[in-house]
């Protein structure tokens, strides 16, 4: 239920504890901001689940445990504790600093629970279990595997479990995690305990509370903020980038420190324009640069850095992304929070969360953004002063048009998705997390989880606390005792003489090693192999097929054969024409970006928010979509080839791909377009015979898949239910197939 607001200003205030008014004095706060106000009556009675979503320094923390100190503090025999679950160390870290000063005067102790804390403070802890604990699904995993049968008096006590940034969480394996653990609590405290989430971003409500309390989405009480009246500044800016041929390589010399350096840069490419104009505007000041891969922060960061160097002024320029040391990463955390120097950190999705890193001028995206929802997040750290505009900034690459050109790239796929993308951040629409995924490779955690924590378990205990009362709702009976014969197969499992399941050789020494805790991996880079020469490593994270075309160093490639256990993917050279810029193995774009694409490219009017070259860009995208009377045709030819139009997102497309290729049509896609080796007729043909396929029979879609063992522990999931929780994640088969029965037979 969404709580309406409250009458009276002062309300809340009045409800919390004496120590804690005195320590909003103290602040100097003149009032609550409206979050926290109506989140006191709320919660302080420790008895609803609620969700509290509000701007990013917007007083979420606060709003949440003003009142939750105040039921420790109003009903302390016996003392009383929090579970704060947080997505990420740095965070936890930063909620300490943040909880410990009020804390501190309540004499409420505030423990952070991972990796780099000491065995004695969490011994502390266990043996004296009150106050807040911090810490992440991994480390609570830890927790029930380690102390199984300790748990029930650690958490007998424990009033509330709060997640921070809970939209980070949703659609994930790790998120799956997150919902079993919350469970798991539960069962060993022996009670049902208040679920508090905390967020700047999520968009669908009705979702997030599905998320929080499955089963009873209805019984989370919402508060929303209505506070933050951000005012956004737009600009985006628009680059041709040469094909790879026409770069002229000369040696750049940025400073004599440079001289003797052997190396040569593409001068001819926007990225040199681009990094001189984020330089001209961005020095001064604190900002937070997104280009979209590791490789990008890297080079970007070296640049602005030389260029500092060459005017003879500090270093203002700082590279942050996950594969960095945890001292360099903090070097430019400090950098920012510092507020004596001007910094900026070029990083990529590690500052998206809440991390303290003060206040930001300028958010830059280098390329198309990855979704609507990290946009919002990664402005959420701009404009925060009061009178502040956020400002956002975007860099936009397009390749030049020329006979072959595919029609992504004369539609300017990248551009157009961009604006797209502003649009409908300024609508206030982004994208909800997706789901509805089975996630079965975290059940298989789950399992040897629990069966860890208890000593051994029963078939008939596991199916309870997991399936028919927990997280994994979607998984049917037969299924889940093919996994069991499964995981006994693999040694993962043996059961003893009563029937009680144990672990076995194998699984007795996964479960004890530290990656255990762990439900997820980073999308896994594969070797690109050209008749035996490595080209390179790319991260995959689409659905794999062989023939198959992919685009990597700016040439288009086919998939000859993917060796997972090596991770290799062999390839050919590809005929056809220039390769688009989209690569096919990127972030997943929803349904709602393409038909706003649709409608910008249908617009006529300038676009206002764009700068000379990137309207330019747009117009000749414009004219196309005209010419070709894309307003109103699914399929057309261009350039000669085929291009079917669905206008749907990347999990339709993904599967309308694969559901066009189970019929016998080759095609790929390109992101906004699917690339059809086909004439027209033969391409409606084929979109018939796809709208009479069964979305339910996977074992015939499936078959030419490559890559379905994704998720960590998907290699010990039985082949029917593998292939059930890899297309609930990864594809939107339905919408595919309806697609192609309302447009089989389109003109």
């Amino acid at each position: 239920m969404n709580l309406p607001p409250s009458h009276s200003e002062s309300s809340g205030f009045d409800q919390l504890e004496s120590r804690i008014q005195r320590w909003v004095w103290a602040e100097g706060w003149t009032s609550l901001r409206d979050a926290q106000e109506w989140a006191v009556p709320v919660l302080v009675n420790a008895d609803q689940d609620v969700i509290i979503a509000a701007a990013t320094a917007a007083g979420k923390t606060e709003a949440a445990f003003l009142p939750i100190l105040t039921n420790l503090l109003n009903h302390d025999v016996p003392p009383g504790s929090v579970l704060y679950i947080s997505p990420l160390k740095a965070l936890i870290n930063d909620q300490w600093d943040r909880l410990s000063r009020l804390c501190e005067q309540l004499e409420i102790p505030v423990v952070a629970w991972h990796g780099d804390i000491s065995s004695s403070k969490k011994h502390r802890f266990l043996k004296s279990p009150e106050g807040v604990l911090l810490i992440t699904p991994e480390s609570l995993e830890a927790l029930f595997v380690n102390r199984g049968s300790s748990l029930g008096g650690v958490f007998q006590h424990l009033r509330y479990i709060v997640v921070d940034e809970l939209h980070a969480f949703i659609g994930s394996e790790r998120g799956k995690q997150l919902q079993s653990l919350m469970h798991r609590v539960e069962l060993v405290a022996g009670h049902r305990l208040p679920r508090v989430g905390l967020s700047a971003t999520l968009g669908d409500m009705k979702m997030a509370s599905e998320f929080l309390r499955p089963g009873n989405a209805d019984g989370v009480t919402i508060i929303e903020s209505k506070s933050s009246n951000q005012t956004l500044q737009v600009q985006v800016r628009g680059y041709i980038q040469p094909p790879m041929s026409e770069l002229k390589k000369k040696p750049v010399k940025l400073s004599d420190q440079a001289e003797n350096e052997d190396e040569t840069e593409n001068e001819a490419s926007p990225d040199f324009a681009i990094a001189d104009h984020l330089y001209k505007v961005l020095r001064g000041s604190n900002n937070l640069i997104f280009p979209n891969s590791r490789s990008q922060v890297e080079w970007y960061a070296d640049q602005l850095r030389r260029r500092c160097e060459k005017d003879g002024v500090p270093n203002e320029f700082w590279p942050h992304h996950g594969s960095l040391s945890k001292d360099l990463r903090e070097q430019a955390e400090h950098a920012l929070k510092a507020g004596t120097h001007a910094a900026s950190a070029i990083c990529t999705t590690t500052l998206e969360l809440g991390i303290d890193i003060g206040s930001i001028k300028t958010v830059v995206q280098i390329g198309a953004p990855p979704s609507v929802a990290s946009l919002r997040q990664r402005l959420g750290r701009s404009g925060r002063r009061p009178g502040e505009k956020a400002t956002l900034r975007v860099y936009c690459k397009e390749s030049p048009l020329k006979d072959g050109s595919s029609l992504s790239d004369q539609l300017r796929q990248g551009l157009v998705q961009t604006i797209a993308m502003v649009r409908l951040l300024a609508k206030g629409w982004f994208e909800p997390p997706r789901a509805q995924g089975i996630h079965a490779s975290t059940l298989v955690q789950q399992c040897l989880s629990v069966i860890a924590q208890c000593g051994g378990a029963s078939a008939a205990d596991i199916w309870k606390s997991l399936i028919a009362e927990g997280a994994f709702p979607k998984v049917e009976k037969p299924d889940f005792v093919k996994l069991l014969k499964t995981l006994g197969k693999h040694e993962l499992i043996v059961q003893d003489s009563s029937g009680l399941l144990l672990p076995g050789t194998v699984g007795e020494r996964l479960i004890n090693h530290y990656e255990f805790y762990s439900a997820f991996t980073s999308d896994e880079e594969f070797r690109l192999v050209c008749d035996g020469r490595a080209l390179g490593s790319v991260p995959v994270s689409r659905p794999l097929t062989k023939d198959q075309r992919i685009i990597f160093g700016g040439r288009r490639w086919q998939v000859r054969d993917v060796d997972l256990q090596a991770k290799v993917i062999i390839v050919s050279a590809a005929r056809g024409g220039a390769p688009p810029q989209f690569d096919g193995l990127g972030a997943m774009v929803h349904d709602n970006v393409r038909q706003e694409m649709r409608s910008v490219l249908a617009d006529t009017i300038p676009c206002p928010f764009i700068d000379q070259g990137a309207q330019e860009l747009l117009d000749e995208a414009r004219k196309t979509f005209v010419s070709l009377g894309l307003g109103k045709r699914y399929i057309v030819e261009s350039g000669g080839k085929c291009y079917l139009m669905s206008w749907l997102g990347d999990h339709a497309n993904d599967a309308l791909r694969l559901l066009l290729n189970h019929v016998g049509l080759s095609c790929d896609n390109a992101g906004l377009t699917i690339e059809v080796d086909a004439d027209i007729g033969r391409t409606q043909m084929a979109l018939k015979e796809v709208g009479s396929l069964d979305a339910a029979d996977l074992d015939s879609i499936l078959s030419e898949v490559e890559n379905m063992l994704r998720e960590k522990w998907d290699w010990a999931l039985p082949q029917s239910l593998l292939m059930k929780s890899f297309a609930s994640i990864s594809l939107d088969i339905s919408t595919a197939i309806l697609f192609a029965q309302s447009h089989s037979l389109e003109k």
